[in-house]
């Protein structure tokens, strides 16, 4: 038996993260604030803060923060990379993190995002279309849509107006992160064999 680099894009992404994540914590302690984040407020003259819009997925705030999304990225990742192809799971992911990079500095201009939290709830819902047929709509999405959106939209209204609520999880970014799943899901039909 030998190891496999079974799902390229995920597992990339995955040792990419975690060598920011490390850099991070011992030798560069600016690394994911200065390249990783999405920037607060953005200057539309400086190139790097468009690049920080696609690369705020990559840094993580701690190694809790690292292992709670890449649990969930590595157990849908490689079923999404077999059902859409590694290139398409890319290209989601890409446009993921840049539409709710946009959407943060847009709606939110001082506010930092970092984290694959979008990617995570992208891949989520669009795990509930693995067995979509044209026409239909599956249950499990609409299950998934209720559970873990609903969740994430309760969860932004109580931390805005129950005391002692608040914490710095961007349920923004889950529930953009999600609708963006919802859109490839419903228009995207899986690769051919």
């Amino acid at each position: 038996m030998k190891i496999r680099y079974n799902a390229p894009v995920t597992l990339t992404f995955t040792l990419v993260a975690a060598m920011v994540l490390l850099l991070s914590g011992t030798f560069l302690p600016g690394l994911t604030k200065d390249w990783f984040s999405t920037p607060a407020p953005f200057h539309a003259n400086a190139a790097k803060d468009y690049v920080k819009l696609f690369t705020h997925a990559i840094g993580h705030a701690s190694l809790d923060h690292f292992i709670s999304n890449f649990s969930f990225i590595l157990l849908l990742g490689p079923i999404l990379e077999m059902t859409y192809g590694s290139v398409m799971v890319l290209i989601m992911m890409v446009v993921t993190a840049l539409v709710t990079g946009g959407l943060q500095v847009f709606l939110f201009p001082n506010t930092i995002l970092l984290g694959a939290s979008g990617i995570v709830f992208m891949m989520i819902l669009l795990a509930s279309f693995t067995n979509f047929r044209k026409g239909e709509i599956p249950l499990t999405f609409i299950l998934i849509m209720v559970l873990y959106l609903g969740r994430e939209v309760w969860n932004a209204v109580a931390s805005k107006f129950v005391a002692g609520q608040s914490d710095n999880i961007s349920q923004f970014a889950h529930v953009i992160g999600g609708l963006v799943g919802s859109f490839f899901g419903f228009f995207k039909l899986p690769k051919k064999e």
